[in-house]
C-alpha cells in the first residue's frame, strides 16, 4: 500500500477519534472532500486519506477542542472566510503576504490594478513560493500566474497542485490533481511543484 496514505481503520487506530467524528469534521468542512480516497483492497473497497496532512489537521482541531472551542469556531480557524480580503501590492509586501518579486512580477501582468483581492493574492503567494526555490525564473512565475487566472476557477474545492515543467528551456505550467502522476516525454523536467491547499493554509494564516 501507497506509504503517503493511511487507512480510515489506522486513523482511527493511531489518533483515537472516533467513526462519528471523523464525518462530523467532514460535514462542517474540517476535512476536505477531496481527502477522502476511496481505493479497492483485497477485502473491497476501503478509504484512505494523506497520510502527513491528515494527521496534522486532526492533530490541530485535538488541540484546538482541547480549548473548548465549538466545531464552527475551529472550522473558521481552519477555513476561514476571506473572500473580502483587499489589500495593494505595497501593503501585502509590508505585511509579508509576499515579497517584492513576487508584486513586482504580479504588477507586470496587471499594470492597472489598484488592490489585490484573495484570489489575487493567493496567485501572488503561489508564484512567491515557487521564486524563492530558485528553480523558477521570473519569466515562468509570470507564466504561473497566467495559468492560475485563467484556469483555476475550474479546479475550485478540489485537491490539486501547480506544476512547472521545462523542455529545451520553454516552460509550462499545468494545474493537476494532487493524486495524479505527471508524465513527459524524456526532454522534459519537472522543476517545481506545491500543493494549492498547502499554499491557501499558509497564506490564510498570515492574513488571519
Amino acid at each position: 500500500m501507497d506509504p503517503d496514505l493511511i487507512s480510515k481503520k489506522d486513523l482511527l487506530l493511531e489518533t483515537g477519534i472516533s467513526y462519528g467524528q471523523l464525518y462530523r469534521w467532514k460535514r462542517k468542512g474540517l476535512i476536505p472532500e477531496e481527502w477522502f480516497v476511496r481505493k479497492s483492497t483485497f477485502t473491497g473497497t476501503e478509504t484512505f486519506f494523506p497520510r502527513d496532512k491528515m494527521m496534522a489537521r486532526v492533530e490541530r482541531i485535538l488541540s484546538m477542542k482541547d480549548e473548548d472551542l465549538s466545531l464552527d469556531a475551529i472550522a473558521d480557524a481552519v477555513t476561514p472566510d476571506l473572500s473580502g480580503v483587499s489589500m495593494t501590492a505595497e501593503e501585502a509586501v509590508e505585511r509579508g503576504v509576499v515579497s517584492t518579486v513576487a508584486a513586482e512580477a504580479y504588477a507586470v501582468t496587471h499594470p492597472d490594478t489598484g488592490s489585490l483581492r484573495y484570489g489575487d493574492l493567493l496567485s501572488a503567494y503561489v508564484v512567491d513560493a515557487l521564486l524563492k526555490t530558485g528553480d523558477v525564473t521570473a519569466d515562468e512565475g509570470r507564466l504561473v500566474l497566467e495559468t492560475l487566472e485563467g484556469s483555476l476557477p475550474g479546479f475550485e474545492g478540489r485537491e490539486v497542485d501547480v506544476l512547472v515543467a521545462r523542455k529545451m528551456g520553454v516552460a509550462m505550467c499545468l494545474i493537476v490533481s494532487s493524486s495524479a502522476e505527471a508524465a513527459f516525454d524524456q526532454g522534459t523536467k519537472v522543476v517545481a511543484r506545491v500543493n494549492l491547499t498547502e499554499m491557501t493554509e499558509a497564506l490564510s494564516a498570515r492574513l488571519k
